[in-house]
């Protein structure tokens, strides 16, 4: 078997028949990263649905926590691999079969050694119907420093945004740093760092505040202080919580990528959007159940959208979806320092739990 998440708990509702009802994030994490993203979405659902057992609670629907695999694009360079695939994208099915990663170990190897796959044909297995489960719903940190600032105690997300991956190769002609003049160079290092700037550029200029552009990969070839580049690999994150400014920032990245292979006399060997994700919304009926569980609880809230991306994306796609946000030190996050006081993973876990609980009596 296949699967971009496995079950690690849940309890069964006294109506078995009914769809469930579920929650969980990820473990896994970028380099130098911190301990507490997606671990508290799965840490904190089992306390959740633990603290319900321990106080006798008795669910309608079945309770289901999900832990979903390679959410960070760190091995393979695709965000949210588990989810994408429970949510049945079959191009993203059909991509996996060539995949590899730095080690060039294909994605089925790695899938068969964890465990998670036995042959080539069954990654279209673990696809979700639309009505598998009646609600999802993630606890995060904010990963921001808005809750935090502004003294609250819990984020009810009400979008997240759309986020496109890119990657871009130049190709010059390379050779010794010292015997080759300037203006002789076909220097495709310097091409991307031009590349870079443009992409602030654009990202700047957009007409949106949620426009935001990230050059997250540089790579340069050969790699020798004393060598010019011959090649220069890219891989650029754009976002906006709307498609429409999101798309034309990426085709002005394009063009300009164009313009300046051409000034610079390099070749622009490859232009790839690896994914180009619409943004999603979380459901009403679950945002109610988070502010009304909030507002038992005497604990203060704050609509807010979601500008980093989560599996939740993607299980919009198949249930009425749900976040719930945590105040991080300083929004740290993706670094050593990231931070989530006690007393605030307290209060995200038993908003989870009353939020929970509503949604498995509906």
């Amino acid at each position: 078997m296949l699967s971009g998440t496995f079950s690690v708990g849940g309890r069964d509702g006294y109506e078995p028949k009914l769809t469930a009802v579920a929650t969980g994030s990820h473990i896994d994490a970028i380099p130098y990263s911190g301990k507490y993203d997606g671990v508290v979405g799965v840490l904190g659902a089992i306390e959740a649905i633990n603290a319900l057992k321990r106080s006798g609670f008795k669910p309608k629907r079945s309770l289901e926590i999900i832990l979903f695999t390679s959410e960070e694009p760190t091995r393979f360079g695709i965000s949210c691999l588990g989810s994408r695939l429970l949510a049945g994208s079959e191009a993203l099915a059909e991509a996996l079969k060539a995949t590899v990663d730095g080690q060039n170990i294909s994605f089925l190897e790695a899938a068969r050694s964890a465990g998670y796959a036995r042959d080539e044909d069954d990654l279209s297995r673990v696809f979700l119907k639309n009505d598998s489960y009646s609600a999802f719903v993630e606890l995060h940190i904010e990963q921001a420093p808005i809750l935090e600032e502004e003294g609250i105690s819990i984020g009810v997300v009400t979008n997240i945004a759309a986020p496109a991956s890119i990657k871009v190769d130049f190709e010059g002609n390379g050779g010794h740093a010292g015997g080759v003049l300037m203006p002789d160079r076909n220097d495709a290092g310097l091409a991307a760092a031009e590349l870079m700037l443009a992409i602030e550029k654009h990202a700047t200029e957009s007409g949106s505040l949620d426009t935001v552009g990230t050059v997250g990969i540089l790579e340069l070839y050969p790699g020798a202080i004393n060598s010019i580049p011959s090649k220069a690999h890219l891989e650029i994150d754009v976002r906006d919580i709307e498609e429409s400014f999101r798309n034309a920032v990426i085709n002005k990245i394009h063009k300009a990528a164009k313009s300046i292979a051409k000034k610079r006399k390099v070749t622009l060997s490859e232009f790839k959007i690896i994914n180009q994700d619409p943004p999603a919304h979380s459901n009403g009926s679950v945002i109610k159940a988070v502010v009304d569980a909030s507002d038992e609880l005497n604990l203060t809230y704050k609509y807010m959208i979601s500008r980093a991306y989560h599996d939740s994306l993607f299980m919009a796609r198949i249930a009425p979806m749900g976040m719930i946000f945590i105040p991080c030190y300083k929004g740290y996050s993706h670094k050593p320092e990231e931070y989530a006081s006690p007393q605030d993973l307290e209060n995200g876990v038993k908003v989870l739990a009353l939020t929970l609980a509503k949604l498995s009596l509906r």
